[in-house]
């Protein structure tokens, strides 16, 4: 694997930067959990990222997703079809993930933004990486109740709607962790600076419902940020958060 890929955020909890998207895995001795999957391209350092942390692929209790985009929802099916690991997200995500409907930047919209630094890099990445491959999952569930899953890590899922319309961080309030998926991220290839903040708008689905959505993650108590994209943020999370609505006006 590429050296700093993965990084120990707290005991038992790693977040892996993949070619371009962050996943988390949850440890509890020999199982795991993980959260997301990075894009179908990422396979390779996705299994051999749980291989480093001592976790055998089918040793996975669940994948637990944020959001359905490509980058994100990779090899869940993966998983899913190949070691029987279950994949749970919310429910509105549900759908999305079958592909019943889609909801992700279009082709024209990058290109419209084409002239901006960063764009069409990280568009040849994604491209090249699957973010049009047909990922579509044949067997998402949505999460079994409310509140704590009984899973490594006890993840809470908070439901934080607006980049998709199901999209959910997930809470470690023992770890004082939060990780946020594309609900607020640290850094992107096509953003113009590093620190907490909103994707730009291109990515969501509904941006005011993402700037409401930041006050849910003021909320929660937690001093480190586990992004979708980005490193590592350590400070109080709600600061971050107001801080990401700040600059997204």
């Amino acid at each position: 694997m590429r050296e700093n890929t993965i990084v120990e955020a707290a005991q038992g909890v790693h977040l892996v930067h993949g070619s371009n998207t962050n996943w988390v895995v949850l440890s509890d001795g020999d199982s795991a959990t993980l959260i997301d999957t990075g894009y179908p391209g990422d396979r390779g350092e996705l299994l051999a990222s749980l291989e480093a942390l001592g976790h055998a692929p089918e040793a996975v209790r669940a994948v637990l997703v944020t959001h359905a985009h490509n980058d994100h929802l990779g090899s869940a099916d993966h998983l899913n079809r190949t070691f029987g690991v279950p994949v749970l997200m919310h429910e509105a995500e549900v759908p999305h993930a079958r592909r019943e409907f889609l909801h992700q930047v279009s082709v024209g919209q990058v290109l419209r933004q084409g002239w901006r630094p960063g764009v069409l890099p990280w568009a040849v990445h994604a491209l090249r990486s699957g973010g049009k491959a047909d990922v579509r999952m044949t067997q998402p569930e949505a999460f079994p109740q409310e509140g704590p899953l009984d899973l490594p890590g006890r993840p809470v899922p908070v439901h934080t709607p607006g980049h998709t319309p199901g999209h959910c961080v997930y809470h470690l309030p023992d770890a004082g962790i939060v990780i946020s998926g594309d609900a607020l991220v640290t850094a992107h290839p096509t953003a113009r600076g590093r620190g907490p903040q909103l994707l730009p708008a291109m990515f969501d689905t509904d941006r005011d419902a993402a700037r409401t959505s930041l006050a849910r993650i003021e909320s929660l108590s937690a001093d480190v940020l586990l992004p979708g994209h980005g490193p590592v943020h350590r400070g109080a999370v709600g600061e971050a958060a107001r801080r990401a609505r700040e600059l997204a006006g």
